[in-house]
């Protein structure tokens, strides 16, 4: 129960549709935890404003740094943020206090007349603002013998919807994460599978942070963390890093946690980059034991990732991604 004479306590977050329903989301939970009130703080990012295309902007931050600042400015007392939007270098005055469970990472297809990838015409313009999925996509529709014209978009999701539903698009790639948050699952197509686009490193998955001092709160917030997608989303992040590429760089990651009964004993990591024609694939992965401690399991992942991220270098990935980060 929520006691509401004490002090609110101010969590900020973007102002789209998706940004609110997620970040009311944590506050419900942190309200629950606490006892305390939460007010949503909005506010509006670089990202949010400009209306070029992530690759020219550099893609790395440019949905965080204002809420970053915030923070340290002291103007809200933690942030929620998509954690695929997050850079891969933590700064020292701000803790990642938790990674909650995981949403469903996977893309999906939201095309016309309810169409699947493999039934769209040969030649369908396939809207998506990223270059990930523009690699793959390309890659699989050529494994098919056919191709897609795969159109730059911007946007909140009901405007890449509305692409499709006005017939200016034949479909658009998006996060299922993001459509089951806002209650928008069902507009869905097709769950793409990971054998085919690998999601974004991180896709799914929501980060909360906190300034590092506020030792108090950092530790309540910690209690929503979830050491299984911590895990997951440390080899993805990782990978990402020691790629050196930044978050809308051609990059996808996923690693799967896997059990022996109700034990996790081993992660499997995929990672790929590729040209976004599709012409040039570098897909790899690779296995590794995960120990009992959270911290180990933590450490454990780091390792897995940067060990990957060397075959790829190794296969020729640098030469194949167009952003370095800043």
């Amino acid at each position: 129960m929520t006691d509401s004479t004490l002090t609110a306590l101010r969590l900020g977050t973007r102002r789209s549709k998706l940004a609110m329903a997620q970040s009311g989301q944590v506050a419900e939970a942190v309200r629950e935890l606490t006892g305390r009130p939460v007010e949503l703080v909005e506010i509006t990012t670089y990202g949010d404003v400009s209306r070029e295309h992530l690759a020219q902007i550099g893609g790395t931050g440019v949905f965080v740094s204002a809420l970053r600042d915030a923070l340290l400015a002291g103007e809200i007392d933690f942030a929620v943020h998509s954690l695929k939007d997050l850079p891969t270098a933590q700064p020292e005055e701000l803790a990642l206090a938790a990674v909650p469970v995981r949403e469903d990472p996977r893309d999906v297809l939201v095309a016309r007349h309810g169409l699947t990838f493999e039934k769209l015409p040969d030649g369908a313009r396939v809207g998506t603002g990223s270059p990930r999925r523009m690699a793959q996509l390309n890659a699989w529709a050529r494994s098919l013998g056919r191709r897609v014209t795969t159109v730059p978009i911007r946007g909140n999701i009901d405007t890449r919807i509305g692409y499709v539903e006005n017939g200016e698009l034949d479909a658009v790639v998006l996060a299922a994460a993001g459509l089951s948050r806002i209650g928008r699952i069902g507009v869905a197509t097709e769950l793409l599978s990971p054998d085919m686009v690998l999601p974004a490193p991180g896709q799914g998955a929501l980060a909360i942070e906190c300034a590092a001092s506020n030792v108090e709160l950092l530790a309540r917030l910690r209690e929503l963390d979830d050491p299984f997608t911590r895990a997951a989303v440390t080899a993805e992040r990782s990978l990402l890093a020691a790629l050196e590429a930044g978050c809308s760089a051609p990059v996808g990651a996923l690693a799967d946690l896997q059990a022996d009964g109700q034990v996790v004993t081993e992660m499997r990591l995929r990672g790929v980059v590729g040209t976004t024609d599709g012409n040039t694939l570098v897909q790899l992965s690779t296995t590794g034991h995960v120990p009992a401690s959270p911290d180990d399991a933590v450490a454990q992942a780091s390792g897995l990732g940067r060990e990957l991220a060397a075959e790829m270098l190794a296969k020729g990935a640098a030469g194949l991604m167009g952003e370095r980060a800043l």
